[in-house]
């Protein structure tokens, strides 16, 4: 950003150089022209006073010798027309004379007009400079005087001008250039500073905050906005779960005495009435396992959790021998596949827990006589654990949706669950570094991946 603002001031001051400098340039050619013609036409008035005499008597020796002392003196060709235009003394090259724009210069003094070049000399002009006057007698004009002057000193002051001018330009443009990149720098340090924070927070680091003492006054108060905003989103997510925490947490004893006095009530309950007790209990372990889920998603939601080492691999084992029993029960073949070792960067057990929530959904919706298979994939920059089973499986909507909290499938509404899995999961892993991502399974079944960065590469960054 800074090198797209320094280049808009670069641009700008070049514009401006331009239309100051290209105007001026013109103005010293157009002034150098100027002069050089006055100067010029005075010499041929002098000259033509000179050959008015001899062109009325015809007496032209004197009127040579002159010309040719100016032609050797000052190196300019001079020539004098007779009234119909032909040459009758000439003081250099005759062919010089005879171009068509020195003709034109001529004629025109022979009509009685003083000229020269209608053009401005330019430095790439190389043409001498013609000016020519009329030669009157008795306010008749009965020749005219031309002169062609070699412009090669004026050419070279011009250029010696814009030279000068050119410097001085890129005098300023350099001068400015460090002024605009010391500007840009001032201008734009707090957005630097701004965007960084932002990028902080975004990726869970919820105490930083933006200096607001550098810059224009404007960015002063939007860093000031930036970290009111930040306080009032720590201090929303501090009370929501400080308050998701508390509730379940007075939630459960109570729950925990009803239960035990539901417990109790069974051997009062008579035949016809023991169907609904044993729905009414299931109904509160049910409200308990959803208090244990709010309890361990206010957990896993705090963004300033310590992150540590852990071999996924050798969790990913553990796991898998710690649900070996519920998987016979069930009729499910469970094994795991995959590294034998992966360092992965992870929450405080963030990997057992989001594997945990992974291999139970597998368990409960893959059905008898399914496998599910716990597969480790390290690489140097993540490591990927594939909870795959080949059960009935999700479809791409129920993909989507299934992250949200309490989301359950409609054909999963009667299977024991509080829909909270998925999403703890999901948020250890992005707490953790990584992510969450439900795939159909090929030809069928379910592909939940979580990921976890990978250890030497996160060591490696510090």
């Amino acid at each position: 950003m800074r090198r797209r603002l320094v280049s808009t001031y670069l641009v700008l001051l070049t514009l401006v150089l331009l239309g100051f400098e290209l105007p001026l340039a013109s103005n010293v050619a157009s002034r150098g022209t100027e002069e050089m013609v006055v100067d010029r036409l005075i010499d041929a008035n002098r000259l033509a006073s000179i050959a008015d005499p001899a062109l009325r008597t015809g007496q032209g020796v004197g009127l040579t010798a002159e010309l040719n002392r100016y032609h050797e003196l000052y190196g300019i060709e001079a020539a004098v027309a007779d009234r119909d235009g032909d040459l009758a003394v000439v003081a250099g090259d005759r062919a010089d004379f005879l171009a068509a724009r020195v003709r034109r210069q001529l004629t025109q003094a022979l009509a009685g007009e003083r000229g020269a070049n209608e053009s401005v000399v330019w430095p790439w002009n190389r043409d001498p400079l013609a000016v020519a006057v009329p030669v009157t007698s008795g306010g008749e004009v009965i020749g005219a005087v031309v002169t062609l002057s070699p412009t090669g000193r004026l050419r070279s002051t011009e250029l010696r001008q814009w030279a000068l001018m050119v410097s001085t330009g890129l005098v300023a443009l350099a001068v400015f250039v460090v002024v605009a990149v010391a500007l840009a720098r001032w201008i734009l340090r707090p957005v630097a500073q701004l965007d960084g924070t932002a990028q902080l927070v975004a990726r869970g680091a919820l105490e930083a905050r933006v200096p607001v003492d550098a810059g224009p006054p404007e960015l002063r108060r939007l860093a000031r906005s930036f970290n009111a905003m930040a306080d009032n989103v720590v201090d929303a997510l501090g009370r929501q779960r400080a308050f998701v925490a508390q509730a379940s947490h007075q939630l459960r004893n109570p729950l925990a005495a009803l239960r035990i006095r539901m417990d109790l009530l069974a051997d009062h309950v008579d035949s016809d009435g023991r169907d609904e007790h044993r729905a009414t209990l299931e109904e509160a372990d049910r409200l308990g396992s959803i208090l244990d889920g709010l309890l361990a998603l206010a957990s896993a939601d705090r963004s300033q959790q310590v992150s540590q080492v852990v071999d996924a691999a050798a969790v990913a084992d553990q796991r898998v021998v710690a649900w070996q029993p519920l998987a016979r029960r069930r009729g499910i073949e469970l094994r795991r596949t995959g590294a034998v070792e992966a360092p992965a960067s992870a929450v405080v057990t963030g990997v057992d827990q989001a594997l945990d929530a992974l291999i139970d959904n597998a368990l409960k919706f893959a059905g008898s006589g399914a496998t599910v298979l716990v597969d480790v994939r390290a690489s140097d920059a993540q490591v990927d654990i594939h909870v795959v089973d080949d059960g009935p499986g999700m479809s791409e909507e129920d993909c989507r949706r299934a992250g949200q909290r309490f989301w359950r499938a409609p054909h999963a509404q009667n299977v024991a669950g509080c829909g909270l899995g998925l999403p703890i999961a999901a948020v250890l892993a992005e707490t953790s570094g990584g992510g969450l991502c439900l795939l159909p399974n090929q030809p069928k079944g379910l592909d939940a991946k979580l990921t976890f960065p990978a250890a030497a590469q996160r060591l490696a960054s510090r």
